[in-house]
């Protein structure tokens, strides 16, 4: 019997359990209305995303027959099923929360999602308008029969499925695909609420067939894995030919048009819709009845995360407006005034509390247009689809700066918008690399090179986050801005290193995966249980979006057993199981959910009362450690070491929407004890960003509460 059986929690399960804690705040009262359905809609998003990614893994293992187990030891039929219990359990809870709880609560604030039946003749009369003129001229059915073999459904759409008698009693199927490009949520033209799209093509169906008689009409939604999606390079066969040059964007280009005809892996159907229907329908888009899913609700919840309806901002949580970094705040209107603030010392950037625009935003606009600019060097992992960054850097290589940015095509479900930013920039004249061989490049860097009084001076940001303007006042990322001469020096090697294709084997400072991350983290963790057995401060804090990496896994059971405190902040799947008996009682495991999406990584070593602090890219997955290029820079200056140290303060001492682990791999939301206030980690970086600290009475009743 394997003795590390009980010492991993299960991947797949523990992604669900994540998606669950987003539901339980899509459950939550005391969350703005419109906030959780927009909550909703992204357990809608994790479960499809879930599909795609792990359930069609499972579905391919299966398939092979794969006798490979788990961390925890179960086979992949094990997962899978384990996995659909717990997906159709969270399918009927939030079907029920939606249709008995958010609903209602929508009509009782004035915007109901009214079905089409409840409507009056008016209504009705006035939509049938719309439809006709709005919806049907778009609209293409397409028929099932011995001459029209069943069309190809593509992933995540919206159809209709009707089944229509004809003069001789049977039945003929046709396909009307919902078009994405008129809105899900019609709004009545009286105000009076809203419908759905599907019903509004449903009830109208006999202007598209006039002659049409007795009828059903169904909605049904299909899910494909990601199998055609270039996970990560592939390795060359030692005896292939060596790979043409530029072969990369044509192998992803065509793994991207074989992704849209990847093998279904999911069928969504209304509860209406006939056992016999169904099984005919998963028969002809290829799956078995148990990837059959349905649901009393909306199918496709992710659009309820679109769903909005002006003039009702107590609906919504009060915006958030990110503000400007203090040291920025003043700076003078010239391109080199932002380089000179750098130059008197590091800042530590906080989004979406510190505004994106005015810092890293500025710092490469400023770049691109300060004549004393040299060069710039940037790495693109995922941007917006209006980059002004990416304006920057055309900007820049018409000013005649040297600009080079490496490109990862890789990056899953980014492949197509990547490649054409790619092929844009070498158009206005950049240098563009495409990835390194065998890896993905998740490296988030930038470096620019200033000719300052005869020498050349190098400035660098070093972030968490990609470099994307809109995501940046979403997710919760933290940042450096530098110009220390040894960071920088360490960052533009590794730049050499990703231009030019030929790996180094030393970094300075700086922790590179696959090169020495994995390994610097190992020693960093083994120094601590040293310290703690030898009675000198010991304890490691890190917060990370994902923890599964078994060999960290384990030297954290070993640091834990020599005695080392360990606070892990995960805000997603986390296969350590935290405070069991023996194992890892010293290990505290946290995952706090809010407004933002925590996506930062940073870690802390207690190094014997002289902490050391990192701040990268990287999570301790073994994707990110093995199989990808990550960066992680030590944190130099003492001032923005205190300012993590304060930061992660705030994480420590939220007891409203922090979720702890227990030993059975529960998450149990922490409330505030007694009369202890509130303290949301992102409610109270909010304020402080806005300049409004934590009153002195709540100070003392948080330090009481302990």
């Amino acid at each position: 019997m394997n003795p590390e059986l009980g010492q991993f929690a299960n991947r797949e399960l523990s992604w669900l359990a994540f998606a669950r804690r987003v539901l339980a705040m899509a459950a939550n009262v005391d969350v703005p209305l419109f906030e959780r359905l927009k909550f909703a809609g992204i357990v809608g998003m994790l479960h499809d995303e879930f599909f795609m990614k792990r359930m069609s893994g499972l579905k391919r293992q299966i398939a092979k027959q794969s006798s490979k187990l788990s961390l925890d030891g179960r086979t992949p039929r094990e997962e899978f099923d384990a996995c659909r219990a717990e997906l159709l359990a969270q399918t009927a809870e939030i079907a029920e929360l939606v249709e008995e709880t958010l609903r209602p609560a929508l009509k009782e604030a004035g915007h109901p999602i009214r079905s089409y039946e409840s409507l009056t003749k008016i209504q009705k009369k006035q939509l049938r308008r719309y439809f006709s003129e709005s919806v049907m001229p778009i609209l293409t059915p397409l028929a099932v029969d011995p001459e029209h073999p069943f069309p190809f459904v593509s992933n995540l759409g919206l159809n209709l499925g009707a089944w229509i008698d004809d003069a001789e009693g049977q039945s003929e199927f046709i396909r009307i695909k919902l078009p994405s490009n008129r809105p899900r949520w019609v709004p009545l033209p009286d105000g009076s609420g809203l419908t759905r799209l599907e019903q509004v093509i449903a009830a109208n169906i006999d202007l598209l067939f006039p002659k049409i008689g007795k009828h059903e009409v169904h909605l049904f939604r299909v899910t494909r894995g990601a199998d055609g999606a270039p996970t990560a390079r592939r390795p060359q066969d030692d005896d292939s030919p060596a790979r043409e040059p530029g072969s990369i964007v044509r192998q992803v280009s065509g793994e991207l048009k074989a992704r849209r005809f990847a093998g279904a892996v999911r069928l969504q159907t209304d509860t209406t819709m006939s056992k016999a229907r169904r099984k005919w329908l998963a028969k002809q888009v290829g799956v078995d009845l148990d990837d059959v899913y349905t649901t009393s609700t909306f199918l496709a919840l992710s659009d309820l995360a679109d769903f909005q309806v002006e003039g009702d901002s107590s609906l919504y949580f009060t915006p958030h407006k990110p503000r400007k970094h203090p040291r920025l705040d003043t700076l003078e209107p010239t391109p080199e005034a932002i380089f000179e603030e750098i130059a008197k010392g590091d800042l530590l950037l906080h989004h979406p509390y510190h505004d994106f625009e005015s810092s890293v935003g500025r710092f490469i606009e400023s770049a691109a247009v300060d004549p004393s600019v040299l060069a710039i060097k940037l790495t693109i992992y995922r941007t917006s689809s209006d980059s002004p960054i990416i304006r920057a850097l055309a900007d820049a290589a018409r000013n005649g700066k040297q600009v080079a940015v490496l490109v990862e095509i890789t990056a899953r479900f980014d492949e197509a918008p990547n490649i054409a930013w790619g092929k844009y920039l070498e158009n206005e004249g950049v240098h563009v690399s495409y990835g390194v061989e065998r890896l993905k490049t998740h490296v988030k860097l930038c470096l620019v090179v200033r000719e300052e009084e005869g020498k050349l001076v190098r400035y660098a940001h070093a972030g968490t986050g990609n470099y994307n303007a809109r995501t940046a006042r979403l997710y919760e990322d933290c940042g450096i801005l530098t110009a220390n001469d040894e960071l920088c020096e360490d960052i533009s090697q590794l730049f050499n290193s990703l231009t030019s294709a030929i790996p180094q084997t030393e970094y300075g400072q700086l922790l590179v995966a696959p090169t020495n991350m994995r390994e610097r983290f190992i020693e960093l963790v083994r120094r601590e249980a040293k310290s703690a057995r030898e009675g000198r401060p010991a304890g490691i804090c890190a917060k990370m979006n994902q923890l599964q990496d078994p060999k960290m896994i384990r030297e954290l059971y070993a640091a834990s057993q020599a005695g080392v405190k360990i606070e892990l902040f995960v805000r997603g799947l986390c296969c350590l199981c935290a405070g069991v008996p023996g194992l890892s009682e010293n290990i505290r495991l946290t995952s706090v959910i809010g407004r933002f999406l925590e996506h930062s990584r940073i870690y802390r070593f207690e190094n014997e009362g002289d902490p050391l602090w990192f701040l990268g890219s990287a999570d301790w997955m073994k994707r990110n450690l093995s199989n990808r290029v990550e960066s992680v820079i030590p944190v130099i200056s003492p001032a923005v070491c205190a300012e993590l140290e304060a930061l992660i303060d705030v994480y420590r001492n939220d007891n409203a929407s922090a979720w702890d682990a227990d030993a059975d791999g529960r998450y149990v939301k922490r409330s505030p004890k007694g009369d202890a206030p509130r303290y949301a980690a992102q409610e109270v970086l909010i304020r402080r960003a806005a300049g409004d600290p934590e009153p002195q009475g709540q100070k003392d009743k948080r330090k009481r509460a302990g």
